[in-house]
């Protein structure tokens, strides 16, 4: 093995000798936090991390090892060091224990940073980063969350204590958790769960039935303990009662989980333990759907180095525990160790299930029982990860919030202080039955922003009115949506970064948090190579169905049977993108576009956007006041108008009408876009 700073060398005994105030307080060791306290001491300030937790890096260093990194080239600063320096880790030939560096493809030896690798690879390089900087780190060390907990004078943040009664003073204050702890106790704006669209304008907020198509049942799934018989009631992870209306609000949030480190090499793996109290009929549902010919278990198994995976949600029932975390966010310690005793046990049990259940697929068995725990890692949890995956907890509501029109770049985004660029990402948030009386998810989306895109300065800082030295890197202040882009660990070590930099800024300069002045602060960003902007990949922007004539049904608002999934990469189209069949599931997928029109004649055009990978003939069926018509469109030519639309016929119609859109007999990708109704001049 390279030769690493051994583990808990960072680890400075607290001595009388150190500071009764700090310059920085950071609160949490995630990726952020780290990142801000290693920044400022590189500015030359004190600094000190209290961690709640004991292992230093959150998730990156907990079983995420194959990094959400978007465009790689907006992850520049200490993040893009830390990403070096694991290269630079696997350079090292005595690195490679379970395999050669050739046999594993991600492993480019002349590139500068490396994406995929090993949890405690990457835990060494946290511990080596603070020890080289001399942070002195106090583990276990939980913020006193009650009213005493805090001490503020006016404003400021003069201090919190924790609950073994340790008190920590500063002058700057960063809430690095994952659960904005710090932020709550402090009496800063926050929220939970998912916004109203209508609250900023956005497309894929609140509820999302329409948009959740990913990650979903693609057979149909009884979802009664009796198949057929509701009265038998629901099996367990399903829902009772409706989803909620499309679009509004709610307080849940999206699914958690552990991310398995796996292996398959047999020196190195241990067998799915069963967990104690296992209990084989909270995987019914998956069983049932497995048996009706779901197979891709496995799908997600992404390789790291040494026969190793990160192992990440995938499908419709997996490792995602999805619907029983809505409480996590502002729970007590006692209820979230709760939630996240439940979500190990159902883990566990769920491995242990497929491996073992003798009503799964034998196919599947044998497939996940090459696999195990690995015996290297997480020594001392029984090699299970120290940090459950925290997708998103509370946020902070500031004077300016992220929100998707952002990161789309239909709105400007003011102070750049770092990039995001991955997929505006939300997994599932519940499990319920169908109008068809079938098992559905529900909150999934995955929509690309069309580019790399600045995050505010702003988004980090509270409203002035109530705290002034104190900065969110985590928990910021973000819509949902946004959010599901924003929270990777990338992106939270840049934004640590830039934090802890504003903060010795309003030391130096003696102002608040709020009054920063942004050329200061980017000026030292850039000197510290940190990407505040690029040139947008795709600053494309959708065709507002408001702005256009007739009537327009947009396919966020058609009637979908099987999985669509949605795409924004070939412009133009209609609203925030289109969906397409994903060239799978002939004849199981169709598109329904309903609409109630005055009496008369009217043109219908279908909209799509063209390539060489659609089908040549998709089937579209129009319901009129004579009947149907069955009509064929090839989707691989330029649609005629506007490059488009393209029109099917004039019909007749006499108040209700509907185009169906099927994939049925195509070779070949289907998209659907939009209908568009004309009213005829003649």
């Amino acid at each position: 093995m390279a030769a690493l700073v051994p583990l808990m060398l960072c680890a400075l005994t607290l001595a009388d000798a150190e500071p009764a105030t700090y310059d920085l307080v950071v609160y949490g060791g995630t990726s952020a936090g780290i990142g801000a306290a290693v920044q400022a001491v590189r500015m030359g300030k004190t600094v000190i991390v209290v961690a709640p937790e004991k292992h230093l890096g959150g998730l990156t260093s907990s079983g995420l090892g194959w990094t959400d990194s978007g465009q790689k080239e907006a992850i520049g600063g200490l993040a893009r060091e830390f990403y070096q320096r694991l290269k630079k880790h696997y350079d090292d030939p005595k690195a490679w224990r379970q395999q050669q560096p050739e046999q594993y493809k991600t492993y480019r030896k002349g590139e500068d940073a490396m994406w995929a690798f090993e949890p405690h690879v990457a835990e060494r390089t946290f511990e080596a980063l603070v020890a080289e900087a001399r942070i002195p780190v106090v583990r276990d060390e939980w913020l006193d969350r009650g009213k005493n907990g805090v001490e503020k004078d006016g404003t400021r943040i003069v201090a919190f204590r924790t609950l073994s009664g340790k008190t920590y003073r500063g002058k700057i204050f960063v809430d690095a958790t994952y659960e904005g702890d710090l932020m709550a106790a402090s009496g800063v704006s926050f929220t939970v769960g998912r916004e109203a669209n209508s609250r900023y304008n956005e497309t894929l907020n609140g509820v999302e039935t329409r948009h959740a198509v990913s990650h979903q049942f693609e057979r149909p799934v009884d979802p009664y303990v009796v198949p057929g018989d509701p009265s038998s009631g629901l099996l367990p992870r399903i829902h009772a009662g409706p989803p909620g209306k499309e679009g509004e609000a709610d307080r849940r949030v999206q699914a958690y989980c552990f991310r398995l480190c796996l292996t398959d090499d047999p020196a190195n793996r241990l067998p799915f333990p069963k967990p104690e109290g296992y209990d084989p009929k909270q995987y019914e549902l998956l069983g049932r759907y497995l048996r009706a010919g779901w197979d891709r278990v496995t799908s997600k198994f992404d390789a790291i180095p040494n026969r190793k995976t990160d192992t990440n949600n995938h499908g419709a029932f997996s490792t995602d525990n999805i619907g029983m975390n809505y409480d996590y966010p502002e729970a007590s310690y006692e209820r979230r160790a709760e939630i996240i005793r439940e979500h190990e046990q159902y883990e566990k049990g769920l491995m242990y299930y497929l491996v073992n259940d003798p009503s799964i697929p034998e196919k599947i068995r044998a497939e996940v029982g090459r696999w195990g725990l690995a015996r290297d890692e997480f020594l001392d949890n029984g090699n299970w990860p120290h940090q459950i995956y925290v997708r998103e907890a509370r946020r902070m509501v500031g004077d300016f919030v992220m929100n998707e029109r952002h990161l789309r770049a239909l709105d400007p985004t003011p102070e750049s202080i770092g990039m995001g660029s991955y997929n505006m990402d939300s997994h599932n948030v519940q499990r319920y039955v169908d109008a068809s009386g079938h098992a559905r998810n529900e909150g999934d989306f995955q929509v690309n922003p069309g580019g790399a895109y600045p995050i505010s300065y702003r988004a980090i800082v509270p409203k002035a009115a109530e705290c002034t030295n104190l900065l969110v890197p985590v928990c910021l202040s973000s819509s949902h949506v946004a959010y599901g882009s924003i929270r990777m660990e990338p992106v939270f070590i840049i934004l640590g970064q830039s934090a802890a930099t504003a903060g010795v800024i309003a030391i130096d300069d003696k102002v608040s948090v709020q009054d920063v002045a942004y050329s200061r602060l980017q000026k030292r960003l850039l000197a510290d190579k940190q990407v505040l902007d690029l040139p947008r990949r795709a600053a494309k922007k959708g065709v507002a169905a408001t702005a256009l004539p007739g009537v327009v049904i947009d396919d966020d608002q058609a009637e979908l049977t099987g999985t669509w999934a949605s795409a924004a990469t070939i412009s133009p189209y209609l609203g925030a993108g289109y969906r397409h069949d994903a060239d799978t599931g002939k004849g199981t997928k169709s598109a329904l576009f309903r609409a109630r029109l005055e009496p008369g004649r009217y043109e219908v055009r279908v909209a799509y956007s063209a390539n060489p990978n659609r089908s040549t003939a998709v089937p579209i069926v129009i319901q009129h006041a004579g009947g149907k018509a069955n009509v064929t469109i090839n989707e691989q030519r330029p649609a005629p108008i506007d490059n488009l639309f393209i029109s099917v016929g004039t019909y007749e119609f006499d108040g209700p009408a509907s185009v169906e859109i099927r994939n049925e007999g195509t070779t070949g990708h289907v998209i659907i876009d939009g209908v568009q109704f004309l009213k005829a001049t003649k």
